[in-house]
Parts: structure tokens; C-alpha cells; sequence
């Protein structure tokens, strides 16, 4: 229980400087460079996870080295659902229900993050 909850500890650190280039370069995409609200947000969210998966496998949970090419695969699968999800919450509360992209972004983050920890847990670590 112990390792668990340090787990989740890294995890939510790593996450949080994730969220943090994920935030920063949607905005600066969107409001400096006037880049559509939904592909800052698949362009900030692609740099995010390939910061995310670097610190992952370094440093939060425990992946045996000799399966890295099928790690990195089941990474980049789970991260596309990931990504998929994002963009349609982001979709949904800004173009549907009219909420400003910045506050979507908070609430599809949840949802991705909580969706992100499972399932590593599940496909990536478990399959020790």
C-alpha cells in the first residue's frame, strides 16, 4: 500500500508538470500564435505526453527495460484514446455547451488523468 501511494505521488507530480506544458502551450498556441482552440489543444496535449512518458517509465512506475519497444506502443495507444477523449470533452463543453477553452481544459485534464493512471497501471505495469 505503501509503494502504491508513492506511486500515485509521482504520478500526480509528473502529471502536474505535465498539465502545466499542456496549459501553457495551449494558451500560448491559441491566444499568440490565434492557432483553432482544438489543435493547440492536440498539439499542447502530443508535447505533454511525450514529457509525461519520459518521466513515466524514469521515474513513477515500474517498467522492465527489455519490453520497451511494446511498452512505448501500448503508451502511445492508450495516450491516443487518451487524446481522443480530450478532444471531444473539449469539443463538447466549449462548442456545445459554450465554456471558455482554458476551463474545458481543467475538467478534460481530470478525466484524461484519471483514464491515464488506470489504465498504465493496467496495461503498462501489470504486464510484469
Amino acid at each position: 500500500m505503501r509503494k502504491l501511494i508513492k506511486q500515485i505521488l509521482k504520478f500526480g507530480i509528473v502529471g502536474l508538470l505535465a498539465f502545466i506544458i499542456d496549459y501553457g502551450l495551449l494558451y500560448m498556441l491559441t491566444e499568440f500564435l490565434k492557432i483553432h482552440y482544438l489543435i493547440s489543444s492536440i498539439v499542447s496535449f502530443s508535447v505533454s505526453v511525450i514529457f509525461n512518458y519520459i518521466m513515466s517509465i524514469k521515474w513513477v512506475f515500474d517498467i522492465n527495460k527489455k519490453q520497451g519497444i511494446k511498452d512505448f506502443i501500448v503508451f502511445i495507444v492508450l495516450s491516443i484514446i487518451g487524446l481522443i477523449i480530450n478532444s471531444i470533452l473539449m469539443y463538447l463543453m466549449v462548442d456545445m455547451i459554450g465554456m471558455y477553452y482554458m476551463i474545458a481544459k481543467l475538467f478534460s485534464t481530470v478525466v484524461v488523468m484519471v483514464y491515464n493512471f488506470i489504465t498504465r497501471k493496467i496495461f503498462v505495469e501489470s504486464s510484469r
